[in-house]
């Protein structure tokens, strides 16, 4: 089967600051993609270029064989749904409101609001556990509950594909887990091939079939995470002494970070006062 998304040779940047040069990246379909890397090496811009919403200065994407760029916006948001790292809800919109936005690109001049859409809706909030915030105002609720809504939203597209960046921000570690969870379920039970950015390297691990490794702008390594997830990748990509051992609940690599020199230290003098008491 064709990648549903691709960038060929994209140049990515910012005015006049080039951030990532003559990219390669196909999204395979089905599969849970998860892109890591350090802060500022271009992963959240590699996901607007892949939503459309940077244009490359050089390359192109392409959506399911065809230019990005040569369909109309509605058609995109029919085809991929984004969680943008940072969202903001018009003042005064409910959670309901909200979510139900998400259903936009269904509708049409002689297609207005329908059983589908009601259902959509509902079926969103409650896999993302909001149902009960649907006449709460966005404003009023906390980061993470924020940020459960406007998955909800995403949820409401029903597309096939969705790109998701940084999704567990502002969640405790509980509500991170729910979410990814929820994620992986729609990749496995639904079929849908999801792309998401996260710096949780093992959560990436974890929850992701295939792993994009970048560091400044580049991609360094891609594959199935038990592949390419080595102690040398860790170090090379995000500068970090590890160790890499087998996940004991999920079977997956689990990245365990060296004791610094400072650390060990540290721990000897507590260790000699404790034996001095």
């Amino acid at each position: 089967m064709d990648e549903p998304l691709r960038a060929e040779n994209v140049t990515l940047s910012y005015d006049a600051r080039v951030v990532a040069r003559e990219l390669n990246v196909r999204i395979p379909p089905g599969e849970f993609t998860v892109v890591v890397g350090p802060n500022a090496c271009g992963k959240s811009t590699l996901l607007r270029a892949l939503a459309r919403i940077l244009r490359p200065r050089e390359g192109a994407v392409y959506l399911d064989g065809a230019l990005i760029s040569a369909y109309s916006s509605k058609e995109v948001a029919r085809r991929l749904g984004l969680l943008p790292q940072s969202a903001i809800a018009p003042s005064g919109m409910t959670v309901a409101d909200l979510v139900s936005r998400g259903r936009y690109p269904h509708q049409r001049l002689l297609r207005q609001w329908s059983h589908d859409d009601e259902a959509a809706v509902a079926e969103a909030m409650v896999l993302t556990g909001v149902a009960d915030l649907s006449g709460r105002l966005v404003d009023e609720l906390s980061g993470g509950q924020r940020q459960r809504v406007w998955l909800a939203l995403v949820l409401a597209q029903q597309t096939p594909i969705l790109l998701l960046d940084e999704p567990t921000t502002f969640l405790d570690i509980a509500h991170q887990v729910e979410v990814l969870d929820l994620c992986a379920d729609l990749h496995e039970q639904q079929g849908r091939t999801l792309v998401a950015v996260l710096h949780d390297l093992n959560h990436a691990c974890r929850y992701g079939t295939h792993l994009i490794a970048m560091r400044a702008g580049a991609i360094v390594a891609e594959g199935h995470p038990a592949d390419i997830v080595t102690p040398e990748l860790v170090k090379d990509v995000f500068g970090l002494p590890c160790r890499v051992i087998i996940d004991p609940e999920a079977g997956t690599p689990l990245v365990i970070p060296a004791v610094t020199r400072s650390r060990t230290r540290s721990a000897a003098v507590v260790k000699s006062a404790e034996n001095q008491l």
